[in-house]
């Protein structure tokens, strides 16, 4: 084909709320805002299919020159999420015992965070994440970072949709993901999710989110 031609093209099948725009809007915000990041999580087991179809969810964000530059791993192996563990408490334990600076780990006191990670094995699913450094032939990969980023972010709402928790978890470095799930070099450690329901009387930390007047502007 011409490198020129026009692509073939399909129509485009719009999605209709069935309501105005801000309402539809409004309510969106409304089950978004009550998402968290969870750090206790329930055995209670979550089926495949729920993952499969957050993942599709994911697969469905835009990427540079459409090259979706995603690979997705869901464990639910125990004994491949013990190792993951183990990998990941291996690294925070350096973070945590000198590596990280002063003003970080001060960020982090009010979180409550540390070096221990049981929700790695404690969650039934685990999300590793990778991004595409290059295509499996060897293709060039556009806007990679920002690419997964976008997907990283449908999956944590498609996540809260499907009435499940999860968490960011970003280890560094992650090599030892590649490693244990026998990923190529190509593909590389991008977050890890944990992803499940949430324990029994679960608590997360009363902070607030920024107003929309400190993180948006408007020029009309």
């Amino acid at each position: 084909m011409d490198r020129m031609s026009a692509p073939p093209t399909v129509p485009l099948e719009p999605h209709d709320p069935g309501r105005p725009a801000a309402e539809a809007a409004r309510a969106f915000f409304e089950v978004l805002r009550r998402r968290r990041s969870v750090r206790h999580f329930s055995d209670r087991s979550v089926p495949r299919e729920a993952i499969e179809w957050i993942l599709r969810a994911a697969g469905s964000s835009p990427s540079g020159a459409n090259k979706q530059p995603w690979r997705f791993v869901a464990v639910s192996d125990p004994a491949v999420k013990r190792r993951i563990r183990e990998g990941a408490e291996a690294e925070e334990r350096a973070f945590y015992g000198g590596r990280a600076p002063e003003e970080w780990l001060a960020d982090l006191a009010p979180l409550e965070t540390g070096p221990e990670k049981p929700f790695l094995e404690v969650a039934p699913w685990l999300i590793a994440v990778f991004r595409l450094a290059e295509e499996d032939d060897g293709g060039k990969i556009y806007y990679g970072m920002e690419s997964v980023g976008i997907a990283t972010g449908l999956l944590l709402a498609a996540v809260h949709h499907a009435g499940l928790v999860a968490l960011t978890h970003t280890p560094s470095p992650m090599a030892f993901l590649g490693e244990i799930l026998g990923r190529p070099p190509n593909e590389r450690p991008f977050v890890l999710i944990p992803v499940g329901y949430p324990a029994e009387g679960c608590r997360v930390p009363d902070i607030r989110r920024k107003d929309l007047d400190e993180i948006a502007r408007f020029t009309e």
